[in-house]
């Protein structure tokens, strides 16, 4: 009797310690993957952001504000200069994805018709900006929404070090373009200048 007891003890003992090490087998596993799938979920929802060209939804400037902005990464304006050829699209926010599809408009700074700075970036390549310094002043700039057009009169430019930030100030007291790229134009490799054109709304 006692032997079959011991034995039963035993069982039992080995049972609940085959349970807890399947257990413990399980979460390790369950949270490997639940972290794969989180990192293979957000890089899928990163991607779509970046590459996605999606509208305003209704969009409406209204006193000044612009309601129902576009998410991060999306096409939302085209920026048109046809005294240099140039007619790309513009897509909210800066990244290095946006900088290769087109226009990058810098988040920090405020949408056409809001009535403060516009701040554009692109690249200085054949298709992108490489024109942007034969622009005269006088020329015109439009920039196409899906809220309304802006035209803007081109009154200066600038070469300016990357780390002058005052020449592209943000501001609230009247609406300013500023679009720039780097210098010089067909420089190879790290440029520290930027070719910044500035020019004040007209229509809207």
């Amino acid at each position: 009797m006692r032997r079959i007891f011991e034995i039963l003890k035993a069982t039992i003992i080995s049972t609940i310690v085959a349970f807890l090490f399947v257990s413990i087998i399980c979460y390790i596993v369950m949270k490997t993957c639940k972290e794969k799938f989180d990192m293979a979920t957000s890089l899928i929802k990163r991607i779509t952001i970046q590459n996605e060209e999606v509208e305003l939804v209704n969009p409406v400037l209204k006193n000044g504000v612009l309601i129902n902005y576009p998410t991060y990464g999306s096409k939302y304006a085209t920026l048109k200069i046809d005294s240099v050829d140039v007619n790309l699209p513009i897509y909210y926010g800066a990244s290095y994805t946006i900088l290769k599809s087109g226009i990058a408009h810098d988040n920090t700074s405020y949408f056409p018709g809001e009535g403060g700075s516009v701040i554009l970036a692109g690249h200085n390549f054949k298709t992108f900006l490489a024109n942007l310094p034969k622009a005269q002043i006088g020329d015109e700039i439009v920039i196409e929404t899906t809220y309304g057009n802006f035209t803007y009169k081109i009154y200066d430019t600038k070469i300016i070090q990357e780390s002058e930030v005052s020449e592209v100030p943000i501001q609230k007291d009247k609406e300013i373009l500023m679009i720039y790229t780097c210098y010089p134009i067909h420089n190879i490799g790290y440029a520290s200048q930027r070719y910044v054109v500035y020019a004040n709304l007209i229509e809207e």
